[in-house]
């Protein structure tokens, strides 16, 4: 027992220092507990197949999905449209925004969706992002306690009772104390909560896809030389393909993109839009064809083939909806004075074979290029391919510099597709298989992660790395920790002494202990690690007691997802530190009354919701 506490206090004050990552002092915590004799070779690696591990794994595939579906930055947009420049309004709508998202997407998710968005309200709306950003943070946090996954706490509380032969929670029973908490965050930043944040000024905007896309079409008039065609009944290109007419070299124009008009009943299978056409690709009748050449060549084309010409879109919204979405990206690049592209003849809209990427435009010394040039030291491009081949040309080809991260700026196009709504409809599944209780909730999880992946809403290739493993491995290497202060009977012993202390004097007062001793653990550990520790010991002193356990596992919940006074609590607090400009005190001044309301509420409400 006094081996297993001095473990303990070791791994909280390393969590606290801060110079480890967490998952590594979990595994160092881990081995220890093996290399003590306190655990099993197979009790210490126990956490590794728990279900609640890999369902939080499996949720981080599904929030994946829909953000690189364009949900989340959909949501993101939709907030700031309907605050209509109102700094009151946008605060309430970012908060409620965060806490609903992060109910379904993981907390860092919804706070890496809205971020960007936020800090560009925030200037658009006259105001500092270290007046929006913390509500954000805090909003995901209470936004978690809207559903069984909404965070990682909600499930190991439930999967405790679940494991203790008793009646885990529903997938919605956690709205019952999460939405009083969600209105009382609300009210609270919008009448208290933005006094008393800083107003910090800050010059590191994040990279916006629409200012850049909108940039782009100025600095290199993407759009003047854009045309759009249509394939009219006596054009020879009608049952051809691409590949047969050599559009590049024999009439220096090149396609870009290939929309059907009228696709017939035997074409079911063919695309509505071809993003990026390939020498393979049919044209038929009554197709769209958006051509990127000089206005000369585009007219000797429409003459040559019988084409028609539509008005290519003037406003940059609909120019930017042309060239990008969830599959096809933009990026620029910069060409440096040893790459393998100094000294090579292109004409703009030249595909690169190895990665079908296209030189949409260019741009030297600040001033648009046209037609077909020798590339220099300097120049620089907007490229245009799938967001994919756009993350291999950085890998591909040296001495080329790929401006900002298309893995991130993919994830900020708020346009829906097809797939978008086999994304939202495999969340839906996964909730109703839950609310049902037709499957466990690991394999539920599995499922619909599984779906996500054949389906393409994550690519396959991508999958793993939308896993915060660090979070997971964490998670798994804790849980043992759980079984030994159970196994030494440190469990029983805190459990007895909270009962012994305030047990007697009424349950409500060993409700408040602990929510205390959790909500204090969680400002500086990570707060799944601060749920896996006291779920047990709520547990057993609620046994002890001879009430029921589930008010105690929703306090352990609710106050393990109570960080509000560190920065260091959360991924999320951490997230908004340096885009806000806070600092720790600032978190103690803001979340310091939050906190204290929270206390309060789940004092009240839990005990009239589950009673004892």
């Amino acid at each position: 027992m006094i081996t297993l506490l001095i473990i303990l206090i070791i791994t909280i004050v390393l969590f606290i220092w801060g110079k480890f990552p967490p998952d590594v002092v979990a595994l160092i915590a881990m081995v220890t507990l093996f290399l003590t004799g306190i655990l099993t070779v197979e009790e210490a690696l126990s956490g590794f197949s728990n279900a609640t591990v890999i369902m939080i794994a499996a949720l981080f595939i599904i929030g994946e999905g829909l953000s690189r579906t364009g949900w989340t930055a959909l949501a993101g947009q939709r907030f700031v449209s309907w605050a209509k420049k109102s700094v009151p309004r946008l605060l309430v709508i970012v908060t409620l925004g965060a806490s609903v998202l992060s109910g379904f997407v993981s907390n860092t998710g919804t706070v890496a969706a809205l971020l960007p968005v936020t800090v560009s309200a925030a200037w658009s709306a006259g105001t500092l992002p270290s007046k929006l950003l913390m509500p954000v943070a805090f909003g995901s946090n209470t936004g978690g306690l809207l559903t069984l996954t909404g965070t990682p706490p909600n499930i190991i509380a439930s999967n405790t009772l679940v494991q203790n032969n008793l009646e885990g929670f529903s997938f919605f029973e956690f709205a019952l104390i999460g939405i009083p908490l969600l209105v009382i965050t609300i009210l609270y930043f919008r009448y208290v909560g933005y006094r008393l944040m800083p107003s910090n000024s800050t010059q590191d905007r994040p990279a916006d896809i629409n200012a850049e896309m909108h940039k782009w079409i100025q600095s290199y008039s993407i759009g003047d030389n854009l045309y759009r065609l249509r394939i009219r009944s006596m054009s020879p290109l009608i049952n051809t393909k691409i590949g047969d007419w050599n559009f590049e070299e024999g009439h220096h124009v090149s396609i870009m993109r290939l929309k059907r008009r009228h696709p017939s009943p035997l074409q079911q299978k063919v695309p509505l839009f071809v993003e990026l056409p390939e020498p393979e690709t049919e044209m038929r009748y009554h197709d769209i064809i958006t051509v990127k050449g000089k206005a000369s060549d585009v007219d000797k084309l429409v003459l040559k083939f019988s084409l028609g010409v539509i008005p290519t879109p003037a406003e940059m919204d609909t120019l930017r909806d042309e060239l990008i979405n969830q599959e096809v990206g933009m990026a620029e690049m910069f060409i440096a004075p040893n790459s393998v592209f100094v000294g090579r003849q292109i004409n703009l809209g030249h595909y690169l074979k190895q990665t079908n990427v296209q030189l949409l435009a260019a741009s030297r010394n600040n001033r648009p290029l046209t037609g077909k040039i020798r590339i220099e030291a300097g120049d620089a491009f907007v490229i245009r391919g799938t967001w994919e081949n756009i993350e291999t040309l950085k890998s591909l080809y040296e001495n080329v510099v790929i401006s900002g991260s298309p893995e991130a700026m993919s994830k900020n196009v708020a346009q829906l597709t097809p797939r978008s709504y086999v994304a939202m409809g495999t969340l839906i599944l996964m909730i109703l298989l839950l609310v049902f209780k037709v499957l466990p909730g690991a394999m539920a999880a599995l499922i619909c992660a599984g779906i996500m992946m054949l389906t393409r809403c994550v690519p396959i290739s991508k999958a793993y790395k939308g896993i915060s493993w660090t979070s997971v491995v964490m998670i798994a290497a804790m849980i043992p920790m759980g079984l030994a202060l159970q196994k030494t009977g440190v469990a029983q012993m805190a459990a007895e002494g909270l009962v012994d202390a305030l047990g007697s004097v009424h349950p409500t007062a060993l409700l408040a202990g602990i929510f205390l001793l959790t909500t204090a653990f969680s400002q500086t550990i990570n707060n799944s690690a601060t749920a896996v520790l006291m779920a047990p010991i709520a547990l057993i002193a609620a046994n002890s007691l001879g009430v029921s356990p589930k008010p105690y596992m929703i306090t352990v919940a609710v106050s393990a997802s109570t960080a509000f006074l560190t920065p260091v609590g959360t991924t999320t607090n951490a997230m908004v530190l340096t885009a806000g400009g806070y600092s720790f005190l600032d978190y103690v001044k803001v979340g310091g009354p939050l906190l204290l309301l929270f206390f309060i509420a789940t004092l009240f409400l839990v005990p009239l919701i589950w009673s004892f």
